[in-house]
């Protein structure tokens, strides 16, 4: 069992945000079951957390700081704790990911993390493993919150139509997640989704995924990635080809209008209720 009092809290992010819950914790003279009861949690968790062996998810953190009185401390904290919970080679995209403007991404398997829900990302990154499958899910919710602060990127997506047929997690969750692919754009008119339809045929994104990232100040990317990590380039060429290939992926799409009716079609004739034949459920 770890020592609290031995943790580092230069070590990661995780440990700082251990060692300052005790702290704070004791400077408040409470227990850990105390403040546990406050915030409608276990003492065990508090311990875990503080020794750096849970990672605390955004609503703990806002309840902390409410039960503590730490003026949002924990809850601005706990951002840089998701983040530090995404895969090494992956932490430099979501952070510029977050600065930037304008997002362009093409997907051919699956729904854009950005627009994932928490059962379909559960299910994608549940895929290998389970471990530490709670805060990689939490780290990926975490990146969507770009979406809801003041001045949000513009994001335009197009997902291939095979994206709507694969089915991750099963029929609930993928009916929820075409749901939540038409619902997005009515609450967040500066995200748009459409889909290249099946019968596109030969088409630009036919070499596989990317994102394009725009920036007002800063040199745009071209992001890529292959099974073992991502790439990023601001190479002028690869740009270009970029950009020329998602002006063709947007092209051959479905209208974003057209896009939502093939969605909703979909998310009913595939993930619907079914009928029964003989008192059991049509697959």
């Amino acid at each position: 069992m770890v020592n609290v009092r031995d943790l580092d809290p230069s070590a990661s992010p995780l440990d700082y945000y251990g060692s300052e819950l005790r702290r704070l914790r004791e400077a408040a003279g409470l227990k850990q079951g105390q403040l546990g009861g406050c915030i409608f949690v276990t003492a065990s968790l508090i311990g875990q957390i503080e020794t750096a062996k849970k990672v605390p998810t955004r609503d703990f953190s806002e309840r902390v700081d409410a039960a503590l009185g730490t003026d949002g401390f924990f809850s601005r904290l706990v951002g840089l704790v998701l983040r530090s919970q995404l895969p090494t080679w992956f932490q430099a995209y979501a952070e510029l990911e977050a600065r930037a403007s304008y997002i362009s991404a093409f997907q051919a398997q699956l729904v854009y993390g950005l627009l994932q829900t928490e059962e379909y990302a559960r299910a994608v990154l549940g895929v290998r493993t389970y471990d530490n499958l709670d805060a990689r899910t939490a780290a990926r919710m975490e990146r969507q919150r770009i979406l809801e602060r003041d001045n949000p990127p513009l994001m335009w997506v197009v997902l291939s139509e095979a994206v709507l047929h694969q089915e991750i997690g099963g029929r609930e969750v993928m009916r929820n997640q075409l749901a939540h692919l038409l619902d997005l754009p009515k609450r967040q008119d500066w995200v748009r989704v459409q889909v290249l339809p099946f019968n596109a045929g030969a088409h630009a994104g036919l070499p596989g995924t990317f994102t394009l990232l725009r920036f007002d100040d800063d040199p745009d990317l071209v992001y890529t990635e292959d099974f073992v990590q991502g790439h990023m380039t601001a190479n002028q060429q690869a740009l270009k080809e970029g950009s020329l290939r998602y002006d063709h992926l947007r092209a051959a799409a479905l209208s974003v209008e057209s896009s939502a009716v093939l969605i909703a079609q979909v998310m009913e004739e595939r993930y619907g209720d079914q009928p029964e034949v003989d008192g059991r459920r049509v697959a």
